[in-house]
C-alpha cells in the first residue's frame, strides 16, 4: 500500500523542505511558505517511495511514456518511468517565448499515451505547459500526477477532464505582489533556489 497524505507531509517536514518566510514563487506570486522539493528529491530512497505511491495510483492509465517539466519533473519522470517500465522525457522552456517543448531528440508518436508528472503544483502552469507540449507533438495525455497540490485543489480544475493524482493536497496562501501583506510590512523577500548551500541553513 502506498503512502498516505500525512506520511507524504511528514517526508517534506522531516527533510526540511517546508520553509517559512517571504518567498516569490515561479508564478511571480508571493507566499509566506515554500516547499523546497529538492530537499526531498536529493534522497533517492525517499524519491523512490513517493514515486511508488504515484505508480500504484496511475498504473491503470496504461501510460507508454512519462513526461515532466524541468527541473524537478525530470527526476520524477525518470523514477516513475523506471518503476512503470516506460521511457521518460522532459519538456524544457521555449527559448524566447512562453510555454515548453520537447527537444534533444525526444519523439512522441501520434496518439502515444503520456503521463505528465511534476513535483509541486501551485497554479498548475508547469503541468499545463507540459500537457500542451505533449499535445503539440501529437501524443495523448492520459493523466497527470504531482507530489503536492499546494493550491488546495484549485489548480486541478484548470486541467479539465485530465485525471490528476496528488499525493498530498494542502492550501497555502499566495498573494499578488501588489497586495502582499509581507511586502507591505517591509519583510525581505527570498527567491528559492538562489541562495548558496549553507547560507540557507543559517537563516
Amino acid at each position: 500500500m502506498g503512502m498516505t497524505p500525512k506520511e507524504v507531509e511528514d517526508v517534506f517536514r522531516s527533510s526540511g523542505a517546508f520553509l517559512e518566510g517571504h518567498f516569490v514563487l515561479a508564478s511571480g506570486r508571493h507566499s509566506p511558505k515554500y516547499l523546497e522539493k529538492f530537499q526531498v528529491l536529493q534522497w533517492p530512497a525517499k524519491t523512490e517511495a513517493l514515486c511508488a505511491t504515484i505508480v500504484e495510483r496511475v498504473r491503470a492509465f496504461e501510460a507508454e511514456t512519462v513526461a515532466g517539466p524541468t527541473t524537478g519533473g525530470v527526476v520524477l519522470a525518470h523514477e516513475v518511468g523506471r518503476q512503470l517500465g516506460t521511457r521518460a522525457v522532459y519538456a524544457e522552456r521555449k527559448e524566447g517565448g512562453p510555454g515548453r517543448e520537447f527537444r534533444r531528440g525526444f519523439p512522441l508518436r501520434p496518439g502515444e499515451r503520456v503521463l505528465v508528472v511534476d513535483d509541486i503544483m501551485s497554479t498548475g502552469g508547469s503541468v499545463e505547459e507540459t500537457i500542451a507540449a505533449v499535445r503539440d507533438a501529437g501524443a495523448s495525455v492520459v493523466g497527470a500526477a504531482v507530489l503536492v497540490d499546494r493550491s488546495g485543489g484549485a489548480a486541478a480544475k484548470r486541467l479539465g477532464a485530465i485525471p490528476l493524482v496528488a499525493l498530498w493536497e494542502v492550501e497555502i496562501e499566495t498573494y499578488d505582489p501588489a497586495s502582499c501583506p509581507q511586502c507591505a510590512a517591509g519583510q525581505p523577500i527570498r527567491k528559492p533556489g538562489t541562495t548558496p548551500a549553507g547560507k540557507e541553513r543559517a537563516r
